[in-house]
């Protein structure tokens, strides 16, 4: 007790548990390096994996400028491994060992006991270890070089024989057929040590890409390791009831546990579920309902669940169709798992079940036969999907299980704009795969029911009677508008209003400007007047804080533009070249972190988004894309910062310059360039670094980041 008394409490640390990255987290334990460099300051030159296995193995690059590496020893392992002609195959195309291979190995099985912890704001973020595996040496190029010299050695004996021998004499061959084989010696021979190790041969390498410390994507991955609830409701792990503690300290007998009556495998009480995390509570009720109300939800977890924890937790199992949230594609067709009809695989079933929840999101009503017809899988999986968000009507084709929740969309428009742009992306996605055309009709957004497939010749002409009316009510509108501007251009002759009608060339292209304004988001701005000026539409009127109906990049007073140029800003100071498709990749990214309610949820378009880039000090470079080019239109837009501040401004724009009349060039070249236009005195490091940021290898080619198509 006095020990106890002497040792107080200092300070006391909230500890909350995070399982974001918890089935993905790994630890790699690399060999001894020197203390002044981290494995992020060298170049990974590749990685793959072997899920099944668990098995990484990564290429990094050997600094051969450094004081300590043997010249000629190197030049000696790449001679013996590759001979003396080098070409596509050879494993060091530089003559001389300039890159290194690790291969990962498992330290223990048993990884329960092991986490990662950040501490951030006096709080300690736990999350589980999924495995540990140690990176050690591969010398596979040793076995290349025995290899060749066994080659050598061959070919000298096979050169001192006679080249005139006679052929060999025919010989007779005896052809014998197997056994058949016995369950006995089929189960031998899968277990045997050569089986497993062909089986584990067989597995295809998976190629990742890696991302330095510092890239925004390691950024965003790196927020994963916080506990994403803050009220503690996820944490229901570290917060246990005196009752829970006595039963993890004196858990029942195994007599006691064999007395309780079994249940079915697929079915878990509400008792049962609420010992579940709110993750997994929510992930159980949505995989066993389909489609549920987000009022349900809230209902069945109980009246004391933090609603926000709730809206976060379901955005990741499911997706919003009509207000109501439908079960995830993938949660019911898992990885490596198949249909019981057809045999197709869960990527395929993924994707069919995906268009047909983007057709409810569409209408109201669908039929079985166009789902069947663009997506090509049989009948009864098209029923599978369809009888898990809607019901029948004969004559009529499917419905969508529940109406539309007008509330739900009302009282949480952040959850339905996210929402909006995770669908444009599967739309962009099914349009590509069954070759699509692109709707141009908007969605209604009442939730109207009405027939997608099926209509009838009463409803086409009641369809027509009620445009014509609107168009003719319109033109009445007009023309006494025009009336009242001669009425008071004749009582007010000194001010004259002149007014000219539009072409139908200029109409039509305001028409396709503003369905070119489509593709990311058309909410309205906050910045829009409802005056007129000069008898023009505040979308066409010249001042204010509004160009074309949006808002204008440099406008300080709009609270839209200045929050869209910081991101902007911000952005390409961290990377100085983006695409138009990976900027808009990292505002999405921006915008899910960001709190309901904010500025830049009213509605951020194309349009938008590339005059903020190039008031930002930034430029679009004019990439020549090959003609069979894979890149997409937003893909082949290429904007980069022209001038940054720091003493790389004139070798970033020399090789900008560069990339804009060419698509993939040598580093020679761009050495030999850099060189001539700043000097001789250009260092190795300069011009390493420049590559660094505005370019990246592949296949011994340079090209601007977000161009090369592998």
């Amino acid at each position: 007790m006095a020990n106890e008394e002497d040792d107080p409490v200092i300070q006391e640390i909230d500890v909350y548990l995070a399982k974001s990255l918890a089935e993905k987290l790994y630890l790699f334990q690399y060999p001894v390096r020197p203390a002044s460099m981290t494995y992020d300051d060298i170049p990974h030159l590749s990685a793959r994996i072997k899920p099944k296995q668990q098995k990484v193995e990564l290429e990094m690059a050997i600094d051969t400028l450094n004081p300590n590496y043997c010249r000629s020893k190197g030049e000696q392992i790449a001679l013996n491994v590759d001979g003396s002609c080098a070409d596509e195959t050879s494993t060091y195309s530089s003559k001389l060992m300039d890159k290194q291979t690790f291969c990962s190995s498992q330290t223990t099985s048993n990884t329960a006991r092991y986490a990662a912890a950040l501490y951030r704001q006096g709080e300690l973020h736990l999350t589980p270890l999924h495995g540990i595996l140690q990176l050690r040496p591969s010398f596979s190029y040793l076995d290349k070089a025995d290899a060749k010299h066994r080659e050598r050695e061959a070919a000298n004996e096979a050169g001192d024989s006679s080249q005139d021998e006679a052929e060999e004499d025919v010989k007779q061959i005896t052809v014998r057929f197997s056994r058949p084989e016995s369950e006995q010696a089929r189960q031998r021979r899968v277990q045997s040590y050569e089986f497993l190790q062909k089986k584990h041969a067989e597995e295809p390498w998976v190629h990742l890409h890696y991302y330095g410390v510092k890239d925004s994507r390691s950024e965003h991955e790196r927020q994963y390791l916080l506990c994403q609830g803050s009220s503690g409701a996820e944490n229901t792990e570290l917060v246990k009831s005196p009752s829970e503690y006595l039963m993890m300290l004196m858990p029942p007998s195994p007599e006691e546990e064999k007395d309780k009556p079994v249940a079915p495998s697929n079915v878990l009480s509400m008792a049962q579920l609420r010992t579940l995390p709110l993750a997994d509570q929510i992930k159980v009720l949505m995989k066993n309902v389909k489609v549920m109300p987000f009022a349900n939800l809230m209902s069945l977890l109980g009246p004391s669940v933090d609603s926000v924890a709730v809206l976060r937790g379901i955005q990741k199992v499911a997706m919003l169709v009509q207000g109501n949230w439908v079960v995830k594609s993938d949660i019911l067709y898992p990885k490596d798992s198949s249909s019981p009809h057809s045999g197709m695989p869960a990527e395929v079933l993924c994707r069919g079940r995906d268009f047909v929840m983007w057709k409810f999101t569409q209408s109201r009503w669908v039929v079985r036969k166009e789902v069947a017809a663009v997506t090509k899988l049989c009948a009864e999986d098209v029923k599978d999907f369809l009888e898990h968000m809607a019901v029948v009507r004969i004559n009529k084709g499917w419905e969508f299980l529940l109406p539309y929740d007008l509330e739900f969309i009302k009282k949480h428009p952040d959850v339905v704009q996210r929402q909006h742009m995770l669908w444009s992306g599967i739309q962009a996605k099914l349009e590509k795969v069954y070759n699509l055309v692109k709707e141009t009709m908007p969605k209604k957004p009442d939730g109207q029911s009405g027939s997608a497939g099926l209509v009838s010749g009463e409803q086409r002409v009641q369809t027509a009677k009620t445009k014509a009316q609107q168009n003719h009510a319109f033109l009445e509108r007009e023309l006494q508008r025009r009336k009242e501007q001669m009425r008071a251009a004749t009582a007010l002759p000194s001010v004259q209003i002149k007014e000219e009608p539009l072409s139908e060339e200029e109409a039509d292209g305001n028409e396709q400007e503003a369905e070119e304004e489509e593709p990311m988001d058309t909410a309205p701005s906050s910045c829009l007047s409802t005056k007129l000026a000069n008898g023009l539409p505040a979308g066409r009127a010249v001042g204010g804080d509004s160009l074309n109906g949006h808002p204008i990049p440099g406008c300080t007073s709009n609270p839209v533009a200045r929050e869209l140029k910081a991101f902007v800003e911000a952005t390409f100071q961290r990377q100085f070249v983006l695409t138009l498709s990976e900027l808009k990749r990292l505002f999405n990214l921006h915008l899910a972190a960001l709190p309901p309610g904010h500025t830049l949820f009213s509605g951020i378009s194309d349009r938008m988004l590339q005059d903020t880039v190039l008031a930002a000090g930034c430029k679009q470079i004019l990439v020549p894309f090959p003609p069979q080019t894979a890149a997409s239109p937003d893909e082949q837009k290429v904007f980069a910062l022209w001038e940054s501040g720091d003493m790389s401004d004139q070798h970033r724009q020399v090789l900008l310059e560069i990339f804009s009349k060419n698509y993939r060039v040598r580093r020679n070249m761009i050495q030999s360039r850099l060189t001539q236009e700043c000097g001789e005195d250009l260092s190795k490091q300069e011009v390493d670094k420049v590559l660094k940021d505005c370019c990246v290898s592949y296949g011994g080619m340079w090209y601007l980041k977000g161009t090369v198509q592998s």
